[in-house]
């Protein structure tokens, strides 16, 4: 984000300013101090303009989510006025207690959620959205600026170390998902360094010669009277001197280092990230949804067992589990409630939920999950088992249910599909609104996915579970659940 505020800046040709708030918690780091304090500096607007000498600069304000509060007053009621059009005219800085015209400032603020950022300030700002980078914007980036930077940092620019495409390719996959690049770049600077130690730990020790032992003693008297002439020079001139530059170590023309994917464990260790696809086939009672977090999308898959065997006499119950909020908490209810409902309109002799008792599970407990995208989610996995019918373990689905069954938009559906295609999913089932959103993705992120819309969910039951036979539904549990039959007991009396 702080990359595209430097890029605006160059396009616009204006003068740029940096400066964060994160925990920024004193109003007078905005408006400044009046000049009766000791020490009193103008606020950091004044600065901007001071630095960039001009009256239209561009000034990015970083972290705007993360502004604090405290006792010396709300930095974020400060921006109020810096960021309103109609007021920044003539703001007002304690400091120079005289009106300064920020009319011409074009401010660009960055944030990571807007959940954080109080209501009037947002309302004055126009909100950008940015996705993450998909994998092949990632491999770019890394192939023409990442290793080409971290390869020279380390020392490597004149030595033949490869980091390979299959390489950079097994980082994005199972070491680097975050919606950024800031690790990935950490994770192939992490690769060169490893490279180079094991470069210089392969170079053969020389043994030291009388005549080398000589030279080495009298360069470290050199190194001693270098660094007394720096001292000295210090002492004087007031000023540090450079330290005298280190013999760089040569390392040999037949050395050759190439690192690909089969050896790349051998330099970060063992991958982070193991396979998304958690069943190869899935039984009844699971299906794979998507969801959208903040290190971008993931598969989501929702599990749902009988916990007691059916009989006439059972009773029917439903609990949940996976470390799920209240907005979740309340899809799933919502999904047993409809499922119900379906199968009481289409198959009305299946009583399997009147006798069922039911667990339903998101896996990975300690990540808290919440939102209401994977609704037809879990009516799909209570449905799947309800008719004893796996789900293919290639569709994947997302989309909000009411309780009457229609499926509403979601969010981060770029994320999702891309969360889908390393998942090996090849449909994906949507929500209608969201068609718009689907048609805007590139042909790189759907290439291989068939991607349907469903404004209802019997749009979605067609497409899971297809045509079914609607007597051999209605007769599934029958078995299980007829009433034992009472055996005649007959009484023989004893005639005295």
């Amino acid at each position: 984000k702080t990359s595209i505020g430097k890029s605006i800046a160059r396009a616009l040709n204006r003068e740029y300013y940096r400066f964060s708030v994160g925990g920024l918690t004193d109003v007078a780091e905005i408006k400044g101090h009046r000049r009766t304090y000791v020490g009193a500096l103008p606020g950091r607007i004044i600065q901007a303009l001071k630095k960039c000498q001009t009256e239209n600069p561009l000034i990015l304000i970083d972290e705007v989510d993360k502004i604090g509060r405290g006792h010396q007053g709300d930095p974020a009621s400060a921006l109020l006025e810096l960021l309103d059009p109609e007021q920044n005219s003539s703001f007002l800085d304690h400091y120079m207690d005289i009106p300064v015209d920020l009319s011409k400032v074009l401010f660009v603020c960055t944030a990571n959620m807007t959940d954080t950022i109080p209501r009037p300030l947002l309302d004055r700002m126009e909100l950008i959205e940015l996705s993450g980078y998909v994998a092949d914007e990632k491999m770019a980036i890394a192939e023409r600026y990442l290793a080409p930077a971290a390869k020279e940092v380390s020392g490597l620019k004149d030595v033949d170390v490869n980091l390979e495409k299959e390489g950079i390719e097994e980082l994005i996959k199972s070491y680097c998902r975050e919606s950024g690049v800031r690790n990935l770049k950490k994770q192939i600077e992490k690769v060169y360094r490893k490279a180079a130690l094991k470069i210089i730990q392969r170079l053969p020790e020389e043994e030291p010669s009388e005549g080398s032992k000589v030279r080495e003693e009298v360069r470290e008297e050199q190194e001693d009277a270098t660094k007394r002439e720096a001292d000295a020079a210090t002492e004087s001139t007031g000023q540090p001197q450079e330290a005298p530059k280190l013999e760089a170590v040569q390392v040999p023309p037949d050395v050759h280092v190439s690192i690909g994917k089969d050896n790349l464990k051998d330099y970060v260790g063992p991958p982070v990230f193991t396979s998304d696809r958690l069943y190869d086939t899935t039984p009844p009672g699971v299906a794979m949804g998507l969801a959208w977090t903040s290190m971008g999308g993931a598969a989501l898959y929702v599990e749902s067992i009988l916990q007691s065997a059916l009989t006439s006499s059972s009773r029917p119950g439903f609990e949940q589990t996976g470390n799920l909020m209240s907005v979740m908490k309340e899809s799933t209810v919502i999904a047993y409630s409809f499922a119900k409902s379906l199968m009481a309109k289409e198959f009305p002799d299946n009583k399997f939920f009147d006798k069922a008792r039911l667990h339903l599970h998101c896996p990975e407990g300690a990540v808290q999950k919440d939102g209401p995208s994977a609704g037809i989610t879990m009516a799909t996995a209570l449905l799947s088992l309800a008719l004893n019918k796996p789900v293919d373990p290639t569709i994947a689905m997302t989309g909000e249910l009411t309780v009457t069954g229609k499926v509403l938009r979601i969010g981060g559906l770029r994320e999702k599909t891309v969360a889908a295609r390393r998942a090996g999913a090849k449909t994906i089932i949507f929500p209608a609104d969201n068609m718009s959103d689907w048609l805007e993705l590139p042909e790189n992120i759907k290439e291989g996915i068939e991607g349907h819309a469903a404004s209802w969910y019997s749009e979605v039951f067609d497409i899971v579970f297809g045509s079914v036979d609607r007597h051999a539904i209605n007769q599934l549990w029958a078995k299980e659940l007829a009433e034992p039959e009472k055996s005649d007991k007959t009484t023989r009396e004893d005639e005295d």
